[in-house]
């Protein structure tokens, strides 16, 4: 088990501190997703595409229910109650025909919704390791300044802990399934701190894992990307220290990119993780 090879430490401010802003994840694997909304509440659905939105005729009245697209954003806001409705969501660029039942009624959740590509065509995308030079300078397109490591880490935090209003767009970006256990002991063993992992982002070869680490000893302690252990390009924290436990400040988390492949291949497991869990559900 190797250190980490690289550590790229972010300033902190871009990373988006404060409290976690819940977002449901929704996976495309073509079957309709089901999306219900609550009456009177709008509630945003985030596709990473442009997309038309075909409705049929009993919800197409803006009285029954309002439909705002707009740079890849859904904004939903149903006026009365309604029965299950097949909606088409049409890919401007592509013409691929997304399905979705939409519902309404009092008291649905209006947590925001994020649609991810499922795993299979995640999986069959380029991932030769590097970004193109386009990618890397065409903004106007969405695309990163910044080198990929850091645009995506930077994405990453903001699509955890901001409102979905100011995540900034990143063309090919997508949400992947992380395949690891609920803890990770072996990512700080140095340290006593719960690794939890909580999302998955990839693009141009690389992965960001977000990982929750929350402090189970009294004493608090620096945080140094040298403590990582595994085959590791960068990795970030959101705070420089961690407080002891009950504090306030006893939790924070730890942004790690690997290249190639996801966290799960990129450090040692204990023998006892063999349960996989995919992890999008956080």
């Amino acid at each position: 088990m190797k250190l980490i090879r690289r550590m790229a430490l972010l300033a902190a401010a871009t990373l988006m501190a404060g409290s976690s802003w819940a977002v449901e994840i929704v996976e495309w694997d073509r079957r309709p997703m089901t999306i219900p909304l609550p009456v009177g509440s709008e509630r945003i659905v985030v596709l990473d595409r442009n997309v038309r939105v075909g409705l049929p005729s009993s919800i197409a009245d803006p009285e029954v229910l309002r439909v705002q697209s707009t740079g890849g954003v859904l904004y939903l806001l149903a006026h009365e109650n309604f029965d299950t409705q097949r909606v088409q969501l049409q890919d401007v660029e592509s013409g691929e025909i997304l399905l979705v039942d939409l519902s309404a009624r009092e008291g649905a959740s209006d947590e925001d919704i994020r649609i991810v590509e499922a795993e299979e065509s995640v999986q069959s995308a380029p991932t030769d390791g590097h970004a193109s030079a386009e990618d890397a300078q065409d903004t106007d397109r969405g695309r990163p300044l910044a080198p990929t490591p850091v645009a995506l880490t930077r994405h990453a935090a903001q699509s955890l802990y901001a409102p979905m209003r100011a995540i900034e767009n990143m063309t090919g970006v997508r949400r992947v399934p992380m395949r690891l256990p609920d803890s990770l002991p072996t990512l700080l063993p140095s340290l006593p701190l719960e690794a939890k992992p909580l999302a998955a982002w990839t693009l141009g070869g690389y992965t960001v894992t977000a990982v929750r680490l929350t402090n189970q000893d009294p004493r608090s302690f620096e945080l140094d990307p040298r403590y990582l252990q595994g085959e590791l390009y960068s990795a970030t924290f959101m705070h420089p220290s961690i407080g002891p436990r009950g504090s306030v400040e006893d939790t924070t988390t730890v942004f790690v990119v690997t290249q190639g492949g996801g966290l799960a291949e990129s450090m040692l497991m204990p023998p006892e993780a063999t349960g996989q869990d995919e992890g999008d559900d956080a």
